[in-house]
């Protein structure tokens, strides 16, 4: 009988096909055939899932780009309601009056 993983399709006591076993590289020798079949594997994955990912990022920046325009148009907002600096403009002006009117007064 041979090792599991070594080639047998289907494992006998349970009917299952082996899982695939992580292999590091840069550990292990491999064949220059072995390293080509793991660059087109890891090629296929990666155009398998790059709709999805290409679709999640587009919904991500436009998610940010809206929350972006949302705060600049909120702080114009906020900024072109406030009247805080009117209204000490409007105090300015009349401390400026009555200082005035005193200086002419005396």
């Amino acid at each position: 009988m041979a090792a599991p993983g070594a080639g047998d399709p289907v494992d006998a006591k349970s009917g299952k096909a082996p899982l695939a076993q992580r292999i590091d590289p840069t550990r292990e020798k491999l064949t220059p055939a072995q390293l080509q079949f793991m660059r087109q594997a890891q090629l296929a994955q990666w155009q398998k899932t790059l709709p999805q990912r290409r679709t999640r990022n587009i919904v991500t920046g436009l998610g940010i780009g809206a929350l972006v325009l949302a705060i600049y148009g909120y702080t114009f907002y906020s900024v072109s309601q406030e009247r805080f600096l009117d209204e000490l403009e409007d105090e300015a002006k009349a401390a400026r009056a009555r200082a005035l009117e005193r200086a002419s007064g005396h």
